[in-house]
């Protein structure tokens, strides 16, 4: 792994105010989320009212997410240019129309067009990268674990969709709800634009797009942490994806408004535990906390695998296994800090997200092509998710660690 090169703020230089940048940040992530996963939690309508088989159902609920993951490489790479303030505002407008073309969709209930809408809609995934590097600029490397982790707490727009989405749709009706998801990007835009600044440290990159990626991939950290958050985050979004469609399958006695109350407590669990993991990798090093989060998803995802019975044991070990993936993307994003050139940081964060989103693509088609009707399990796709948890566990006890902070 590189040797650490995060530069420091220059002396006497006023980074007040930090705080409440990071957390304006965290929540103009959440309203993107909530866009970007807006498709998920109405799903059974969608494959009811268009008669959607496994595959079509999968291919729905990936297609955001692939666009989502890699779009973050260039909007990564576009926020070491042109900073926090205009692509927050750039990706929340762009993914207003999306999200008109969605309510579209549904309503003359087109499958291809719902497809291409989901497709567009990925934008709205991507607003993640632009969060890392204008949060780390406002804080010294040694606490970018925890400013990472706060602004990482975005994802809670991932619970706001699950359980708001299918209850806006019941109580106001499908298409109220897309104009109320569309507003809100709308609105929350301009209190971007007008509230939002950037850390005095923050200088504009130069670089053109393709050599700037380029340039991050040439890091060895850049594929060392791509490889870690695609297991963590990638789970994590795989799972806030098909979530409902696993509990309403597997378990026919959830219906929908409880499946999205479930998914909503695993989307919960892990943006507590995000920061949680940010502060610990600042403590006592990145290592050894992805290290206790992959064994956790491991262990939780073999239990996952037996199908335990509906109830307690089912939601807490779901719980536990979001709260590990949350630790997980703390530690790593905690990594990437320090180990990486300042006018680098955003394009490897891009890509680094990239890989998490992409790790959160292809289960559900994997789970959608693996499952087994006659016996009305998934069992297949949750044991090849334990194999590649397991491998990740063993690469990253072999990468050198950026030490803890005593």
């Amino acid at each position: 792994m590189s040797a650490p090169t995060a530069a420091t703020a220059p002396a006497g230089t006023d980074l007040k105010g930090g705080f409440a940048q990071v957390l304006l940040a965290t929540i103009a992530s959440t309203f993107g989320f909530w866009a970007w996963m807006s498709i998920a939690p109405l799903q059974k309508t969608y494959a009811t009212e268009m008669g959607l088989d496994e595959g079509q159902i999968s291919l729905m609920l990936a297609t955001p997410v692939l666009v989502g993951a890699l779009g973050r490489i260039v909007v990564g790479a576009m926020t070491d240019r042109l900073g926090g303030r205009k692509m927050f505002t750039i990706v929340l407008l762009l993914s207003t129309p999306a999200v008109l073309l969605v309510a579209l969709a549904g309503s003359i209930q087109s499958f291809p067009l719902l497809v291409a809408a989901g497709f567009y809609l990925g934008v709205a995934g991507t607003i993640f990268a632009v969060g890392i590097p204008f949060s780390s600029a406002w804080f010294p490397p040694e606490r970018r674990g925890f400013a990472n982790g706060v602004f990482g707490m975005g994802m809670i727009g991932t619970a706001v969709s699950a359980m708001l989405t299918p209850r806006l749709a019941e109580s106001i009706g499908y298409l109220p709800t897309h104009l109320i998801i569309a507003g809100a990007l709308v609105a929350m835009a301009a209190i971007v634009w007008f509230f939002m600044r950037e850390s005095p440290v923050w200088e504009p990159s130069r670089d053109k797009l393709i050599p700037k990626v380029a340039g991050a991939l040439k890091l060895r950290v850049t594929w060392e942490m791509s490889f870690l958050y695609g297991i963590v985050f990638g789970g994590f979004v795989a799972f806030s994806t098909f979530l409902p469609k696993y509990l309403t399958t597997i378990y026919p006695e959830v219906d929908a408004l409880g499946a999205g109350a479930r998914t909503a407590l695993f989307a919960a669990a892990a943006v507590v535990a995000r920061p949680i993991g940010g502060v610990l990798a600042d403590r006592f090093g990145p290592k050894v906390i992805s290290l206790i989060s992959l064994g956790g998803i491991v262990s939780l995802a073999y239990i996952v695998g037996q199908q335990p019975p509906e109830g307690i044991v089912t939601g807490t070990v779901f719980i536990l296994m979001a709260a590990a993936m949350g630790l997980g993307m703390g530690a790593v994003f905690a990594w990437i800090g320090p180990s990486t050139p300042k006018d680098k940081v955003g394009a490897v964060s891009g890509v680094v997200a990239a890989a998490g989103g992409l790790g959160g693509y292809f289960p559900p088609l994997v789970m959608g092509a693996t499952y087994h009707p006659e016996t009305n399990s998934y069992w297949l796709g949750l044991w090849l998710l334990v194999l590649v948890g397991a491998f990740a566990l063993v690469v990253a006890g072999m990468l050198k660690d950026v030490g803890r902070k005593d």
